[in-house]
């Protein structure tokens, strides 16, 4: 009906159709406001419901308990790297483990704020795996221990939640936030961009326990990296990310249509498994990674020959499969099928597969 293609971007990424409609339905008069989201003030009433109904959706959604806040920021999730160290840190130290190029940069950048220890780190094995609970060498007087649940270009997944013995675990879950049910209060803080499997691009999650919060920072600080600032402000202390916020709401309300985190889970388990069982039949191409340690939302793929690669890059294209082509430290191919991936188009994509290594063998 529409011509779409198939959309295998790590972000931004593809939208339900169904969120797409409801927002143009919307797009000229949203709830008798005789306007676009886009235009309304940010505080009017009309769009004062958008963000509580946002707010309280992921609150339902996620099953957060009550002690955590909620803000819906901007700076996409690489600003977090600099407010997390800001925040958080009062001895000075922290613990990080480094599974892929995110983590890396938060690493990196952390480093201008204080103590940063390197817990664990799977560089030397192109981070093809998740370190195991025994090989994080953690501090117990350290003031977070942060991860990346979700290693967008490599295709890795923490596939358990690491203890830490009380210091609080902060998650950067840009690209699995909202695939599957997670326990909020196992972490301090969880923060996510958007623009994988929530909304367009300009809106970054924070889930922050509250006792996590505190105004005292050092003055360096800046009042908008300031989390109890904007916690205390509920988002709005200056102009948030409106429209991202708008669709965030209508993707939250689709996922409650389909029976929630559950039942999205069952659906990304099914598709994963699916291109994992073709690429394991393939006499072409391998997935790389640790069984353990494979994504369900990003899945990477390469043949031996770089001709090859480039070949299927270029004739998937051309067969109506969008962004296939791996990050370039890691070459091959990277499917991402985040939420708004439809199971067909998993299905056409492994077609086209075993189609393509039928010519090429």
């Amino acid at each position: 009906m529409y011509n779409r293609i198939y959309n295998f971007s790590a972000g931004p990424s593809m939208l339900p159709v169904p969120v797409l409609e409801k927002a143009r339905d919307e797009m000229l008069n949203c709830r008798e406001s005789g306007m676009s989201v886009m235009e309304m003030s940010h505080r009017s009433k009309v769009y004062d419901n958008i963000i509580k109904e946002a707010e309280a959706a992921l609150r339902e959604v996620m099953s957060i308990p009550d002690n955590y806040k909620v803000m819906f920021l901007q700076g996409g999730a690489s600003m977090q790297f600099a407010n997390i160290p800001m925040n958080l840190l009062k001895t000075g130290k922290a613990d990080y483990i480094v599974t892929g190029q995110f983590s890396g940069k938060a690493y990196k950048e952390a480093q201008k704020y204080g103590d940063i220890h390197l817990a664990a780190t799977t560089k030397d094995e192109n981070f093809t795996r998740i370190p195991r609970q025994e090989e994080l060498d953690l501090r117990p007087d350290a003031d977070y221990v942060h991860i990346c649940f979700n290693n967008t270009i490599f295709g890795t997944k923490w596939n358990y939640i690491p203890e830490t013995n009380g210091v609080p675990l902060v998650a950067d879950m840009s690209s699995c936030i909202l695939s599957e049910p997670v326990d909020v209060s196992k972490f301090g803080l969880i923060y996510a961009g958007a623009q994988k499997n929530v909304a367009p691009a300009g809106l970054t999650i924070v889930i922050a326990r509250e006792d996590l919060l505190r105004e005292d920072l050092p003055e360096y600080v800046p009042t908008m990296c300031n989390y109890a600032t904007m916690a205390a402000n509920e988002s709005m202390y200056n102009t948030p990310p409106c429209y991202p916020i708008y669709i965030c709401l209508l993707v939250l309300n689709w996922i409650k249509e389909l029976g929630g985190l559950e039942a999205m889970k069952k659906i990304n388990e099914n598709k994963a498994a699916m291109l994992y069982k073709c690429l394991e039949e393939s006499k072409l191409f391998n997935n790389p990674n640790d069984v353990a340690s494979r994504s369900m939302m990003n899945v990477t793929f390469r043949a031996e020959d770089d001709e090859i690669n480039a070949k299927f890059v270029k004739e998937s294209t051309a067969a109506g499969f969008s962004n296939l082509k791996g990050h370039r430290s890691v070459g091959g191919m990277r499917a991402s099928i985040y939420n708004a991936m439809p199971t067909e188009g998993v299905q056409a994509l492994c077609e086209f597969i075993k189609k393509f290594e039928s010519e090429n063998l």
